[in-house]
């Protein structure tokens, strides 16, 4: 079966439906699912949050670890924002907030995605000259190889009056687009956005901002609570082949590729957050000192069991004891052997 979306062709294979299918399953249970676990919920949008934050800026280049990503928002505000790794992580985690808090109330326009722009880059002075604003130059992607030279593997839309119809005819085929199912509108309309590029620089992480807007404004809402961008960056090999495939047909071309790794990143996010929600159904038959164990290693990622001791204050039996527990009921997971041995949450 053949489709027109937008200005695309799309086979749209059996494998294609039945990912839609399995998505839109779960997606339907989900209101009942929200009321049963309550509380449990803010604990994995906040780990989500974490993990979205640190994944999206790294597939850029940024060098911080989640733990790091952690310990910097928690001090958001006591110091300067000075290195860039920092600067670009504050700004995801402040544009990120404010997407999954007020989904519903932004309008996906030429003005509300700039301003999103102008926020994801608010304290990097080196881009002070062009957030906010559709880029002024030519911003073709290109590959770097180890002699320091570059080559050209992707034309973006040229600036000026190409990208500025090029995201007006886009944002009102989202506005208006009501045939084609909701996943593919997602899909489709970021794949256009990331291939215009309409920014000078940031356009990589606004579109994976983007898309949880999308996905959230579509009525998918259990998108808050895992991370699609530290899929992304699991798979981001394959993220950038399915894109590359697509845009090498550019114009009028087959994104049958992109629309299938789009989806399968989904439903993998999707099991994710079911797996999560078991563990949390177990985190309910814990004891206090268990519970307080499980946490410090949800927020110290590969802790030592000296660590807990010494931070909880419980003596070294008692943390022995519930680290097996803990490893038993699959909770948390162990690396190393002997005194090099770390605890870590499952993702």
């Amino acid at each position: 079966m053949n489709a027109k979306v937008y200005d695309f062709n799309l086979r749209l294979s059996w494998k294609i439906l039945s990912v839609i299918s399995r998505i839109d399953r779960f997606d339907a249970s989900w209101a009942s699912i929200e009321r049963l676990e309550g509380g449990n919920l803010r604990q994995l949008r906040h780990i989500a949050t974490i993990q979205s934050v640190g994944a999206s800026t790294r597939i850029e280049g940024s060098k911080m670890t989640d733990e790091e990503v952690a310990n910097l928002l928690i001090n958001i505000g006591i110091g300067k924002i000075e290195d860039r790794d920092s600067q670009e992580v504050v700004g995801y985690f402040n544009v990120l907030d404010t997407i999954v808090d007020s989904h519903e109330a932004i309008v996906v326009s030429e003005n509300n995605i700039k301003n999103l722009h102008n926020q994801l880059l608010k304290f990097s002075t080196k881009d002070a000259w062009h957030r906010g604003d559709y880029k002024q130059h030519v911003n073709a992607v290109e590959a770097s190889f180890p002699d320091g030279s570059k080559k050209i593997i992707f034309r973006t839309t040229d600036p000026g009056f190409p990208t500025e119809d090029s995201m007006r005819r886009l944002i009102k085929w989202y506005g208006i687009e009501t045939e084609v199912h909701p996943l593919i509108v997602c899909a489709a309309f970021v794949y256009e956005f990331v291939s215009i590029h309409p920014f000078q620089d940031g356009n990589g992480r606004l579109s994976r901002l983007l898309t949880t807007l999308t996905l959230l404004q579509k009525g998918y809402k259990w998108i808050q609570y895992v991370s699609f961008e530290h899929e992304i960056e699991n798979r981001k090999k394959d993220y950038y082949i399915s894109l590359r495939s697509c845009q090498a047909q550019r114009p009028n071309e087959d994104i049958t590729d992109w629309i299938e790794f789009f989806l399968e990143s989904l439903l993998n996010v999707q099991f994710k957050l079911e797996q999560k929600l078991a563990i949390t159904e177990r985190q309910t038959h814990l004891s206090s000192k268990e519970k307080m164990v499980y946490s410090y290693i949800l927020n110290h990622t590969h802790c030592k069991s000296s660590d807990i001791v010494s931070s909880l204050n419980i003596s070294k039996p008692t943390a022995k004891r519930i680290l097996a527990y803990l490893t038993d009921k699959q909770l948390i997971k162990k690396y190393g052997r002997g005194a090099g041995i770390t605890y870590t949450v499952p993702e």
